[in-house]
């Protein structure tokens, strides 16, 4: 029996970075791999196999008429990098029957337990104490009660809902937080199983102890955290961003969290690398984390489990996808397309 042929072009990924051994193992023994190394596929060998391609997967993908045409056999495009890039024609993909896939849902095990990692520093004040008795400023057996807090029976809030906010609650199930969350895209019964309440933005922002940011950007929540909005959380609240930038107005959350309002845990910024004379670098109220959260080894090898789960649906006709499936509402409101390009260029800089 033939194998489906498979073009796969993780750059500017690493292979070890998306497979196990024993994910890339079952991949080469199932597919007609082509390529599969580390670094860029050459042009001409991705030209020619095109048209016998089956599947797609790149951390770059262009999908355009022109490739559409070129690959009669092409039943689904698999993007590697963590959002839907603007280098993929998704209308003449869904007139062609071929599915566009993101990666996304695989890194939902290591960000949710950076954002757990945060919430706990920020939360028992680790890093603010770290710095203290490191200049001698201690405070030995302190409740440090305007700042710190538990976890335990905690009012935490989400903006955004998606898998990695579920994988958070996930994790905290055993504290019993107090969940609340707002996402206009979320069915109730989804926010139910994982015992959070729908809400309205504005509900979440004036209740949370601690915040977790957590959205998709999209055209419609560019700088949705502006002043008037941080201005409605609680006094010392923490607020953990992990989702993309786009989503804070960070002239704003600087200001906010300088003047002492709130404290802060962020893994993403508007420009990356952080300028060197960024003011934000002076805050003594915030832990940073140099766009981290996804990165530790094997952190993102369940995007390799993934793949290989789906394709197997896909080859068998079955509905059933574990990554995120391109949907043509969604995809037309999404404005994360920046900040991915941001995230390759500074990949491959590293």
């Amino acid at each position: 029996m033939t194998k489906p042929t498979l073009i796969l072009d993780p750059d500017w990924r690493q292979m070890d970075e998306l497979f196990s051994p024993a994910a890339r193992s079952v991949l080469f023994a199932t597919y007609t791999v082509i390529w599969g190394q580390d670094g860029p596929i050459p042009h001409r060998l991705l030209h020619d196999e095109l048209p016998n391609a089956a599947v797609l997967i790149a951390a770059n993908p262009v999908v355009d008429q022109a490739t559409i045409d070129r690959a009669p056999h092409l039943k689904a495009v698999i993007e590697v990098s963590g959002s839907f890039p603007d280098t993929i024609d998704y209308a003449a993909c869904a007139a062609a029957g071929i599915e566009v896939l993101t990666c996304a849902p695989g890194f939902r095990q290591s960000v949710a337990e950076m954002g757990l990692a945060m919430a706990l520093a920020g939360g028992r004040g680790l890093v603010s104490e770290h710095e203290a008795f490191r200049h001698g400023r201690e405070n030995w057996l302190s409740d440090n009660e305007n700042t710190d807090f538990t976890l335990f029976g905690a009012r935490v809030g989400f903006i955004g809902f998606g898998q990695i906010a579920q994988e958070i609650c996930r994790l905290m199930a055993p504290f019993a937080p107090d969940i609340l969350a707002y996402d206009p895209w979320l069915p109730d019964a989804v926010a139910t199983q994982f015992g959070a309440q729908l809400t309205d933005l504005d509900d979440v922002l004036a209740q949370a102890r601690c915040l977790f940011v957590a959205a998709v950007p999209t055209r419609e929540n560019h700088h949705l955290l502006g002043a008037d909005k941080l201005a409605l959380m609680p006094q010392d609240a923490l607020l953990i961003l992990l989702s993309r930038a786009h989503l804070v107005d960070f002239a704003a959350l600087t200001e906010c969290v300088r003047a002492g309002r709130i404290r802060a845990a962020i893994d993403v910024f508007p420009h990356e690398p952080v300028p060197a004379d960024d003011p934000i670098r002076q805050l003594g109220n915030a832990i940073f984390s140099p766009h981290r959260a996804a990165a530790v080894a094997g952190g993102r090898q369940l995007i390799g489990d993934m793949i290989i789960d789906d394709l197997a649906h896909i080859m068998a006709g079955d509905a059933t996808r574990r990554l995120g499936l391109a949907d043509a509402e969604k995809i037309a409101s999404l404005a994360g397309v920046g900040d991915a390009a941001q995230v390759t260029s500074m990949a491959k800089e590293r």
